[in-house]
């Protein structure tokens, strides 16, 4: 058997190197369950999102069709009348007593 004059620490490196993954662990851990959870919520958004949109679009087509409907059906449509536009007068115009002017 040889002596040698070094300890033996076989546990040294292997704890520093522990310590140096449970650290970034520590420190990585917020921000990368942050990323994923938001693209999980992301995901679940646009999956409920979509037929929302449909369900909206279609709700939309079908407020355009009843506004006009109405509005048809409310325009103003003229009857077939004769109508009175009176007769303009030819000369000078008359006082107010009914008498016509002098030139």
């Amino acid at each position: 058997m040889t002596i040698s004059s070094r300890p033996s620490r076989p546990w040294g490196t292997l704890g520093a190197g522990a310590a140096a993954v449970a650290a970034c662990a520590v420190c990585c851990a917020g921000p990368l369950l942050a990323v994923l959870g938001s693209i999980g919520v992301t995901s679940a958004i646009g999956a409920l999102w979509m037929p929302v949109l449909a369900v909206l679009a279609v709700a939309a087509g079908l407020g355009v069709l009843v506004v006009r409907r109405r509005r048809r059906a409310a325009a103003c449509r003229t009857v077939a009348a004769r109508a009175d536009l009176g007769m303009p007068t030819v000369g000078p115009p008359s006082d107010t007593d009914g008498s016509k002017a002098a030139r």
